[in-house]
């Protein structure tokens, strides 16, 4: 038998990324990913740095700090049709302690009053899965790695 046990809500502040930032989350994001893509065998640490750099954007970025450190980072990008919930990830030593679901509700209820539906992509062999669909996510599309999910407001 397995025993739900409720988690208080850690104290969460949201800041906003600077573009001299950008190493460091890179960083982060290597950090957070490494053990689901060196499952699958897609671990590629210049790769994944080209990528998130290529479409890194401050204005769209904060810090998640959690006692006054730096435990991960949400990236929110508004377009016409949706809002992508492009980032989130947490570092492994602060995974499941609830940041992840406290920053979701932050995020939600930020766009909430956009009344757009939210989207976002998680790699298919990644634990993330089960967090998006725990938080009322539909999964709408599968690629070769990914899953997209779709969250309606």
């Amino acid at each position: 038998m397995s025993q739900v046990i409720d988690q208080p809500t850690p104290s969460i502040i949201l800041e906003f990324a600077q573009p001299t930032d950008a190493e460091d989350l890179v960083a982060l994001r290597i950090e957070a990913m490494r053990e689901s893509l060196e499952r699958i065998g897609r671990f590629d640490p210049v790769r994944a740095r080209a990528r998130f750099l290529a479409t890194f954007s401050p204005e769209h970025t904060r810090h998640i700090l959690s006692d006054e450190q730096r435990v991960g980072f949400v990236v929110v990008r508004p377009s016409n049709d949706f809002i992508l919930l492009d980032h989130l990830y947490i570092r492994p030593s602060y995974q499941g302690k609830n940041i992840g679901s406290t920053v979701l509700n932050i995020v939600l209820e930020e766009t909430n009053a956009k009344l757009l539906p939210i989207r976002v992509g998680a790699l298919r062999e990644s634990a993330s899965n089960r967090f998006y669909l725990r938080h009322g996510f539909v999964l709408v599309e599968q690629s070769e790695f990914d899953n997209y999910y779709i969250k309606n407001i």
